[in-house]
């Protein structure tokens, strides 16, 4: 098997090829073919944020009873995945994962036929069921399959699921909702579902090594968490309903809302509580003395912010503030996708010969110095200039991502590979509803915050105000409006350029509290221990050759 260590070589840092799903195929080939339905999985949570509005109006529903149709996918995804884990380990890796893409297709299929919207959400939650173990359970496909030494190179495959997917998500959504209709953006998963239930069956192997530890699982009786799991499923699903819900039921002021964070609290402490004195946890919280595995699930949230928050906020400032259309926003967030998809294989070959902090350093700070120059932007600026700065922005999460999912691994043990993608996954779905939640909120409190300071300083008795309200009724007047409406119409153009500029203050607020975020986050990548490289790997290997290996 390509990319295996040569035979009598010790495994590296735990790992060893009889946990690889490749059998005696090319793992590369393996790595695409489990990668397309996380892939799915993964535009699907963003595509359907466009179409919103064309779902509210064919299912004769407000916009506001629409954002149930994600808010509900997130809950049900939040739900699953961290028993992800444990529903691999009972039930066997490769069987949990065709029937996760199954019912993920098969919901999909069902949302794409709802007549209602009361349908439409039921179905979303069966897809959510569906697609929550996609990611973690291909995860940990990728780390058993590629040994330390090519993991990055590995990852830069997988990578391309959970960092183009989410840009593409807008634009192919709006082109999809505007070519043909909203019921595509779901009915399009079929086909490609079918197709990765095909490829999987015949292609990806079932170790032996895990099917005998499946079989002595069994063996000595399995049993399920439930206290963790019910506790588990109440704190995200409460969690995800607070930050999905929260900027549009004005937070706290909302009875929902101060439920949810009671909730959420009560039950996450409840539940770490719990899982360190279970004896087969659902999550093994023992994990985080690990500390790659620590430092590494507090960056992945840290990246799911900026991946997650800029995603959504940039097309909001095109179409809020410049007067983009959806399918222009889109196409500026593409632009940053080609980039990433260009950085991301050379962000998995150097990972095998630079050190993953080394790299993640020089990618936060490149992040850092994009997101400080978005904090110029004025209302003047053009659409190149957002798609170039989007562009730089994009570049560098590859260098973050590849290297971290390398190195988050380094030093556990086989077996508890199936759980720690789980709790990996979901500090990166946390970090990105929050990133979203985060991003929505800070927007709609710098705006009201701006407006009022720009509106205060309108004065009907001040000269520099009268001078103006008269210049823009000369104007209105010239443009053909009649002279008695003139000044009044002035006074509606003058609140609407205060709110352009109260609106683009705000955002860039938003970028000055990215860009802090990102720096403060820098120092954390140096907590990773030493990760293997593929030179030291050569090193080791020639002492053992002339030996006789």
């Amino acid at each position: 098997m390509a990319d295996a260590p040569a035979a009598g070589a010790r495994p590296a840092q735990g790992w060893t090829p009889a946990r690889s799903v490749a059998g005696n195929r090319s793992p590369w080939l393996i790595a695409s073919v489990i990668s397309i339905s996380a892939f799915m999985e993964v535009l699907d949570t963003a595509v359907a944020n466009v179409s919103l509005a064309h779902i509210a109006g064919s299912t004769s529903s407000t916009y506001d009873e629409a954002t149930w149709v994600l808010t509900s996918y997130l809950i049900a995804n939040a739900v699953v995945i961290p028993m992800s884990g444990w529903l691999s380990d009972v039930f066997g890796r490769k069987r949990y994962y065709m029937a996760s893409v199954a019912l993920f297709t098969f919901a999909s299929l069902c949302c794409g036929l709802a007549p209602s919207l009361t349908l439409l959400i039921l179905a979303r939650i069966l897809q959510g069921v569906g697609g929550g173990g996609l990611q973690p359970v291909t995860q940990a496909m990728l780390v058993d399959t590629f040994p330390p030494t090519s993991r990055g190179k590995a990852m830069s495959v997988y990578g391309i699921t959970v960092i183009l997917a989410p840009m593409l998500g807008p634009l192919l959504g709006g082109w999809i909702t505007d070519q043909f209709s909203w019921h595509w953006i779901f009915l399009i998963n079929v086909p490609v579902g079918l197709l990765s239930l095909f490829l999987v069956e015949t292609m990806v192997d079932e170790p032996q090594l895990i099917v005998e530890e499946r079989r002595q699982r069994w063996a000595r009786g399995v049993r399920f968490d439930l206290p963790g799991a019910a506790l588990i499923a109440l704190a995200l699903g409460s969690l995800e309903v607070m930050l999905d819900r929260g900027v549009t039921d004005d937070w706290f002021a909302s009875p929902l809302i101060r439920g949810s964070a009671i909730v959420a609290a009560a039950c996450l402490i409840a539940f770490v509580v719990w899982e360190l004195i279970e004896r087969d946890p659902l999550l093994d919280m023992r994990l985080f003395k690990y500390r790659n595995f620590a430092s590494a699930t507090i960056i992945i949230m840290a990246i799911g912010v900026i991946l997650f928050g800029t995603t959504q906020f940039i097309p909001q400032l095109m179409q809020q503030v410049l007067g983009y259309t959806a399918e222009e926003a889109g196409l500026a967030l593409t632009l940053g996708g080609i980039i990433a998809l260009i950085t991301m294989p050379l962000a998995g070959i150097l990972s095998g010969h630079i050190q993953p902090r080394v790299l993640m350093g020089v990618g936060f700070a490149i992040e850092a110095v994009a997101m400080w120059h978005m904090t110029h932007f004025a209302t003047t600026v053009t659409f190149a200039d957002i798609a170039l700065a989007r562009m730089w922005q994009a570049a560098p999460i590859p260098f973050l991502f590849v290297p971290l999912i390398s190195a988050a691994y380094v030093g556990l043990p086989g077996e508890k590979t199936n759980g720690a993608t789980a709790v990996i996954s979901v500090g990166r779905n946390i970090g990105g509803s929050i990133g979203i939640s985060l991003v929505q909120a800070l927007l709609a409190r710098r705006e009201q915050f701006h407006q009022v300071r720009l509106v205060a300083r309108l004065q009907p008795l001040d000269p520099a105000y009268v001078h103006g309200i008269r210049a823009l009724a000369r104007m209105l007047t010239a443009r053909g409006a009649p002279p008695v409406a003139a000044s009044h119409m002035a006074v509606g153009v003058l609140y609407q350029m205060v709110q352009r500029q109260a609106d683009m203050m705000a955002f860039v607020d938003v970028f000055w509290v990215l860009t802090i975020f990102i720096v403060t986050m820098l120092p954390i990548v140096f907590l990773l221990k030493r990760t293997p490289l593929a030179r030291d790997h050569s090193r080791s290997a020639q002492p053992a050759a002339a030996h006789g290996g």
